[in-house]
């Protein structure tokens, strides 16, 4: 039986959604929009394999199949860069597993969540760090797809390369013409909305794997094995010098989905029921993380034989093939993969982020163009050019933030607030989550402080230590001193 209030109904399963009237009320608020109002419980349908297709998706992309590259480059073997990548995976699947739940349980995406803790306005400091975030990471895979349209087109087009002159920065006017087609592609799903991306994501995940297991049988028949990679030693003489490689990897790892560690509500809130997104989520992250990953070393440790040296590159590998047929269909395959991780990772929470901030004036798809522009600005092709900073200075660098922010969601909805929000005060300026003119000072200062901690060790050498355990650093602190804050002055956080 459903239990009902003046402005919720609370079902049987623990979902909530708003009363016709309380949802009147909260749509005249300036804090609202229909693309952050909780999702009505009719209308959340995702169930267990979708949210297994959503993980399986964004984990079959080119920097998880690259990803044991830079941890092989910096002396790990590839026994020890394969669990450091699923161990960094399974980490994360905690905290992401605490952020969904109340997506699910409420209906809600991240950031109308993140008002809960920080404020009907101070949200937009955690929301908006997240968007810059996702902006670089839309960059990146948005410049990755480009490069496979590119090698696309060369293997169909004769002469595509130069066709249209020598370009500019570096890359030819067909490379740029290849990277603004696929970015297209990105803004223009978007556009068509959130059942579009599910059904993307849907196809995506099964077509890409078998895809990618017929290039493993391809290498192994081809080399006559699995290549010299796999006998290669680990070039670390003792436990020490291993661990000082091997924190900063690990926290690299967890940077990886530090992003939707926070942001998983964006999904979860068209969830059927807990159980349904927990399993999906459980299942599909870690064993497709470690999976996908494995297959990028085996499959490179081939290239060592078969070409003489090891291409780590999927695109450049597939580029090498003579038949026209194999390198369209490996190609349309890495569009594919792309396309499906890029806006499921790196464009619905931004989307939502830039609407939070102005929701009365950004709708989630002028949202989503806002953030492919930025994509642009930020130079992807810059991030890309060198593995080992793409690892340990963009992937830890921006954990540490990240991180901050996760613990002071988690702290507020877990241990503060035991799971139990108010829905409609999240959407006005007048109610519980209003504090000191929208602000949470406690929320505020022990996320400032998680990031002071985690990014020191880059101004001060000797907080060094701290900065290569960014992501837990972070977390930890602004947990903390969260909780300590609101039990020691629950009166002036509260403040209306």
């Amino acid at each position: 039986m459903m239990a009902a209030s003046d402005s919720e109904v609370h079902h049987p399963d623990g979902r909530v959604e708003l009363t016709p009237e309380s949802r009147a009320r909260a749509r005249q608020s300036p804090l609202f929009n229909e693309d952050l109002a909780p999702v009505p419980v009719k209308y959340r349908d995702w169930s267990t394999y979708n949210y297994a297709a959503l993980w399986i998706s964004m984990a079959h992309c080119i920097p998880t199949y690259m990803m044991a590259s830079g941890l092989i480059d910096a002396g790990m073997d590839w026994k020890e860069a394969l669990f450091t990548i699923l161990l960094g995976n399974v980490i994360v699947l905690v905290p992401i597993l605490l952020n969904s739940h109340p997506g699910t349980k409420y209906g809600i995406p991240f950031p109308v969540f993140a008002r809960a803790a920080f404020g009907t306005f101070g949200s937009n400091l955690p929301a908006l760090m997240r968007a810059l975030v996702a902006c670089g990471w839309f960059g990146i895979q948005a410049w990755i797809g480009g490069e496979a349209v590119q090698t696309l087109f060369a293997s169909i087009i004769p002469g595509w390369g130069a066709m249209l002159g020598g370009g500019f920065l570096g890359h030819t006017t067909t490379e740029w013409l290849s990277f603004m087609l696929f970015w297209g592609m990105n803004i223009a799903i978007i556009y068509k909305g959130m059942n579009l991306l599910r059904l993307v994501e849907n196809w995506a995940a099964p077509f890409v794997l078998v895809m990618t297991a017929a290039l493993v049988a391809w290498a192994y028949d081809a080399a006559d094995g699995m290549g010299p990679l796999l006998a290669q030693k680990s070039r670390f003489d003792d436990f020490a010098s291993f661990w000082k490689v091997f924190v900063p990897s690990l926290t690299g790892m967890v940077g990886f989905w530090a992003t939707l560690s926070l942001n998983m509500p964006d999904f979860t809130r068209f969830g059927r029921s807990q159980r349904e997104q927990v399993v999906g989520q459980t299942v599909a992250l870690p064993t497709t993380m470690f999976v996908f990953a494995a297959m990028g070393v085996f499959i490179t440790s081939a290239t060592t034989v078969i070409y003489g040296q090891p291409i780590w590159d999927p695109i450049k590998l597939v580029a090498k093939f003579d038949s026209p047929i194999v390198v369209a269909i490996s190609m349309f395959t890495v569009v594919v993969a792309t396309l499906s991780v890029n806006i499921a990772a790196n464009v619905v929470s931004p989307a939502n982020d830039f609407a939070n901030a102005f929701p009365k004036f950004i709708s989630f798809k002028s949202g989503g163009l806002i953030t492919g522009i930025l994509g642009i600005v930020m130079q992807p092709w810059r991030l890309l050019a060198d593995p080992s900073g793409y690892i340990f200075t963009w992937l830890v660098g921006y954990s540490g933030g990240l991180g901050s922010i996760g613990g002071v969601l988690i702290a507020d909805y877990w241990i503060v607030r035991r799971t139990r929000l108010t829905l409609e005060d999240l959407y006005v300026t007048t109610g519980e989550y209003r504090y000191r003119a929208g602000w949470n000072p406690a929320a505020v200062a022990a996320m400032l402080i998680g990031c002071a901690l985690a990014w020191g060790g880059l101004l001060w050498p000797p907080l060094r230590p701290l900065y290569d355990y960014g992501w837990f650093v972070g977390f930890g602190a602004a947990f903390l001193i969260y909780v300590a804050l609101m039990r020691l002055f629950p009166g002036p956080a509260r403040k209306q």
